[in-house]
């Protein structure tokens, strides 16, 4: 393999266009995973400008075209991350279809002992010795169409369905009338969102992503991030003209994926998240969006909104070398905890509302200040 490594804003508006166009063309080559938009240029030369160490691997063939793209993000000892690791829902190369890797190989031109991953895409075969979890990852699939998606919604889930459609009625009813906007272009919502957000966060116990000043400022930009194949795409729900849900997230031109969706809780009994999930879908089927990917983990509502899972990977790849072998010695623990946790419904259900009592009081504490 002929490697070249670069930063981000170093990739040559070729390279980038050949990048696109494996996405593009990847569902006629039976890989449609590639073409999540978490795997595009864009996702990395934004991630680029907030984060340090992010690096693209550009592999060409024999004739110096470009075979495949590995973007990565590593640290001075070596250690090796999927791009955005921690926030990205799909990870590993874009590449041509028919192209096989020596992982150790990529590993070494790149400069990293390890490389840790987890939401490792399908059809990746360089790295299948490196996982070590399988994980369900739902999406609903609009291949034929909203109509068809809402026809087998209110077939396999009919009282789901109706006492959400009747929610929505109540919601106009009640506060406004329901108005969905696919893509909003107000910053000023963007910023509710993530109000909405860190609120949900604390209010769960789980750990403020918008506290970190560099997702922040990714969101941001990726918001004013768009081309005909990827846009960064913020979607709201209002009632009247007051906003009761919202979703941000990213969306080529046949993926659309779900990342930060939340809601007002003020008027949480109409169940705005449904609603605005169900809107979401019906206009992005409208734009020819194969399937909306609602990521991996397990929720009550992607259950119930879901057509079918993909499954995604966690694990890493290694060489022979010491900062390898302390890395996995202290990430290994600390992951099988939590996939133990996530997977067992006994160990899931006190955790999580030891998690929600620790968030109450978390919350009651900041109203307090």
């Amino acid at each position: 393999m002929d490697i070249a490594v670069c930063r981000p804003g170093e990739l040559s508006a070729a390279d980038r266009a050949a990048w696109s166009s494996l996405q593009a063309k990847a569902h006629l080559h039976g890989s449609p995973q590639l073409a999540n938009p978490f795997l595009s240029p864009e996702f990395t030369l934004a991630l680029g400008r907030c984060r340090p160490g992010a690096r693209i691997a550009v592999v060409r063939d024999g004739d110096g075209e470009p075979a495949a793209f590995f973007p990565y993000q590593r640290t001075s000892l070596g250690v090796g991350r999927a791009i955005g690791l921690g926030i990205s829902d799909c990870q590993g190369i874009v590449h041509r279809p028919g192209f096989t890797w020596d992982p150790r190989e990529l590993l070494r031109a790149c400069g990293l002992a390890v490389w840790e991953f987890d939401h490792l895409a399908e059809g990746q075969p360089g790295f299948d010795r490196g996982i070590t979890g399988a994980f369900a990852s739902p999406v609903i699939g609009l291949d034929q169409g909203f109509d068809a998606y809402l026809g087998e919604l209110r077939t396999r889930s009919p009282k789901f369905t109706r006492t959400t459609l009747y929610k929505e009625r109540k919601l106009g009813r009640r506060v406004g009338e329901v108005r969905y906007v696919h893509d909003e272009r107000d910053p000023a919502a963007l910023r509710t969102l993530m109000a909405w957000k860190s609120a949900q966060y604390r209010r769960t116990g789980r750990s403020d992503r918008f506290a970190h000043a560099w997702i922040v400022r990714l969101a941001q930009h990726l918001f004013h991030s768009r081309s005909d194949r990827f846009a960064g795409q913020l979607s709201v729900l209002y009632a009247g003209d007051r906003p009761v849900a919202a979703h941000f997230g990213l969306r080529s031109d046949r993926v659309h994926t779900c990342w930060f969706p939340a809601y007002d809780p003020a008027f949480a009994r109409y169940s705005p998240g449904i609603v605005m999930h169900l809107r979401m879908a019906e206009a992005a089927a409208r734009e020819g969006v194969a399937y909306v990917d609602l990521g991996r983990g397990q929720k009550e509502y992607k259950d119930l909104l879901k057509t079918r899972d993909l499954t995604v990977y966690e694990g890493w790849v290694t060489r022979r070398h010491p900062v390898a072998l302390g890395h996995r010695a202290h990430r290994a623990p600390v992951r099988a905890l939590r996939n133990a946790v996530q997977t067992r419904p006994e160990l899931f259900a006190p955790a999580d509302r030891l998690l929600k009592a620790a968030g109450t009081i978390r919350t009651a504490r900041t109203h307090r200040r």
